[in-house]
């Protein structure tokens, strides 16, 4: 059913004229009367009756005049849904205790009010990250993918990197040392549970341990960080990979240990995705925050191939 001639209906009947109808809605009263008869034949019913004063409602026509308006105000709430600053921006953060999640949640707490929804498509890679982007399931996206697979109308902007730190237990040799080098890893086992082949952290992982020699796998069945945490403080050899901003809690009793990196300091590069259109007022605030409030990179760093430095 053509939307514009049910405007003109309701615009007629309560105006009570065609001419009046055609002032209102910047048309032709010619233009009015086709958009009628359009609806009338669509109908197979008479809506209005002309008389001498201007025109009136039908039987018909005051039986149909609410459902009219109805259907109105459908698409009127539903063109508001999805107007730029009129509903909630939706990004995905991934996973609820990483870098980009806090970077939001602190985003929020200094534009009190913004009307935001933080996501976690944690069972999806990157790829099926940006396709939803593109369809509209979300607004945006941290990931880590090149720019060659960045689907197009998609933008990408690498706008929060987070240094990696070895966690690990207080039996651990390298328990006690300020820093430690990616090459000195080399031939100690870093658990990381939960790692999916397809996944880009998969990738970023993988690039990681060739670059470095190092043994990173996620054998065994991942029962949750806590599980991890517990075995990282029970063992005099295991140890994971965190990212400095990422928020993990244990007991004090754990004593776990967050190492820095360094010499190079690797970076995992999050790259915000969104729609190159997208103009939602939440977003544009959301990046210059996080282009004036990231962390600062170390000048010596490692990120994977693809990444720009």
């Amino acid at each position: 059913m053509d939307v514009e001639a049910l405007r003109t209906f309701v615009t007629v009947a309560e105006t009570g004229q065609f001419q009046a109808a055609a002032d209102e809605l910047g048309i032709s009263q010619q233009a009015v009367s086709k958009r009628i008869a359009a609806l009338e034949r669509r109908t197979e019913v008479r809506l209005l009756v002309r008389t001498s004063r201007g025109s009136r409602l039908s039987p018909d026509g005051q039986v149909f005049l609410p459902h009219a308006k109805k259907v109105l105000r459908a698409i009127e709430l539903a063109e508001q849904a999805v107007r730029p600053g009129s509903r909630p921006l939706r990004v995905d953060v991934l996973n609820r205790r990483i870098a980009p999640a806090q970077a939001v949640y602190r985003f929020y707490r200094s534009h009190p009010g913004t009307d935001l929804d933080a996501v976690t498509l944690s069972m999806e890679n990157a790829a099926q990250a940006a396709q939803a982007v593109v369809e509209g399931t979300i607004d945006a996206s941290f990931r880590a993918l090149p720019a060659d697979q960045v689907p197009a109308g998609i933008s990408a902007e690498r706008l929060l990197d987070a240094p990696l730190e070895l966690l690990l237990g207080p039996g651990h040799p390298l328990a006690d040392v300020p820093w430690v080098s990616p090459a000195a890893l080399a031939g100690h086992r870093i658990w990381i549970p939960g790692i999916r082949s397809d996944t880009e952290w998969a990738a970023f992982y993988q690039e990681l341990a060739d670059a470095f020699g190092l043994s990173i796998d996620a054998l065994g069945p991942h029962f949750g960080d806590e599980a991890l945490m517990d075995a990282l403080a029970d063992s005099a050899s295991l140890a994971t990979l965190v990212g400095s901003g990422d928020r993990y809690l244990w007991p004090r009793t754990h004593d776990l240990r967050r190492i820095p990196l360094h010499d190079p300091t690797p970076v995992y590069p999050h790259v915000l995705l969104f729609r190159s259109q997208e103009q939602h007022p939440v977003l544009t605030a959301l990046r210059d925050h996080l282009r004036t409030t990231g962390p600062r990179t170390p000048c010596d760093v490692w990120v994977p191939g693809w990444a720009d430095r």
